[in-house]
């Protein structure tokens, strides 16, 4: 999975065709052609009330794509002279900011585990503390090569 580069269409498109979904129900939910549904799997975005509908009708939350983007890409935690977001009071609801998904743990263990990157290079680009990232390897890695003995 490519978090860098989202292109939601071809997500959607690979979802329906998993979930073998028939094009007449889609256009019946999202009330479109099948042009339209064409036209949005070739879209790299989605208006966000129709991503929405197809969250719903493919019981896939696209939207935790773009969270996940923003965890590995947000660049407000790289740029240390910047004011802390989390300092400005708001009546928007709060969400826990690290939640990482196994796609994402995956992603991160397939970067050093391919020596793409280094741990070091992991925690300095992500920002993932150290601990958490041993954590991983040491979950993760022992679980996809099996029980220890």
């Amino acid at each position: 999975m490519d978090f860098k580069n989202i292109h939601i269409g071809k997500m959607v498109e690979k979802r329906v065709k998993e979930t073998n979904t028939d094009v007449s129900r889609i256009c019946k939910f999202l009330k479109c052609t099948e042009e339209d549904i064409k036209q949005m799997y070739a879209s790299q975005s989605i208006e966000t009330q129709i991503l929405l509908r197809w969250s719903k009708l493919l019981e896939y939350d696209f939207f935790r794509v773009y969270s996940q983007h923003i965890l590995l890409f947000t660049s407000s935690h790289k740029e240390k002279n910047t004011p802390k977001t989390k300092d400005i009071p708001t009546k928007l609801p709060q969400f826990r900011k690290n939640i990482y998904t196994k796609e994402i743990i995956e992603f991160i263990l397939e970067s050093v585990n391919s020596g793409e990157k280094t741990r070091q290079e992991i925690i300095d680009t992500y920002h993932i503390p150290k601990t958490t990232l041993y954590k991983w390897f040491s979950k993760y890695n022992s679980e996809q090569n099996g029980p220890e003995e």
